[in-house]
Formats: C-alpha cells, sequence, structure tokens
C-alpha cells in the first residue's frame, strides 16, 4: 500500500526555521520525483518544491527560492524540505506527493499520491 505521511508542521514567529519530513513506504523511492505543496485557505494548491528521481534536480516556487531546500534519502525512504526565514505568507498545509518533476512547472494532477499533509503557521 503506498503511503507518504507528513511530519514537522508547527507554529514558528516570522524568521524562524522548520523542517518538514515526508516518510514514504509502499514503493520504491528511487523510480519517483517527490514534491511538497502547499495550500492555504480559500486557495489553490501550489508547488513549493520538487526533487527529480533522474539526478536529483531541485526545482524550487519564486516565493521560497534562497530559503527552502528540499532533499531527499533513498535509504531511508524519506524527502524532507527544510523551510528557513518563514514569512506570514508561507502559512498553509504543506503536503508532500508522488509523481515526476522535470523543471519548475509541474502540477498537482501528475502526482498521483498524496499525504495527509501537516499545518504551518508563521505568526508573531
Amino acid at each position: 500500500q503506498v503511503q507518504l505521511v507528513e511530519s514537522g508542521g508547527g507554529s514558528v514567529q516570522p524568521g524562524g526555521s522548520l523542517r518538514l519530513s515526508c516518510a514514504a513506504s509502499g514503493f520504491t523511492l528511487d523510480y519517483y520525483s517527490i514534491a511538497w505543496f502547499r495550500q492555504a485557505p480559500g486557495e489553490e494548491r501550489e508547488g513549493v518544491a520538487c526533487i527529480s528521481n533522474i539526478d536529483n534536480s531541485t526545482y524550487y516556487a519564486d516565493s521560497v527560492k534562497g530559503r527552502f531546500a528540499i532533499s531527499r534519502d533513498n535509504a531511508k525512504n524519506t524527502v524532507d524540505l527544510r523551510m528557513n526565514n518563514l514569512k506570514p505568507e508561507d502559512t498553509a498545509v504543506y503536503l508532500c506527493a508522488r509523481g515526476y518533476c522535470k523543471s519548475e512547472h509541474y502540477y498537482p494532477d501528475t502526482f498521483n499520491s498524496w499525504g495527509r499533509g501537516t499545518q504551518v503557521t508563521v505568526s508573531s
């Protein structure tokens, strides 16, 4: 059974940091790209970062470049998202998903398995 489970969310002040983790099971992580998306209330789901299965290339939304870093550990079946210098506009539910990405242009409908998400709240 394919399963993705996110952890590491929480509440932080602006400028703070969090590390999210996506634990994968039921499939071979090496064969897939993994992306982090986020969704705020009333907003569309937005791609935040993706790491390719081909060469570990990484792709980021412009809004998080230089602040967020995605990494994968295929041996541990995990994909992490390190988030630094968090801003109030980063507040959202963060979800990891399995699929494919080859550039900065990737979309939710090309990802076929999703976790339930973890809440990130940035406020003073």
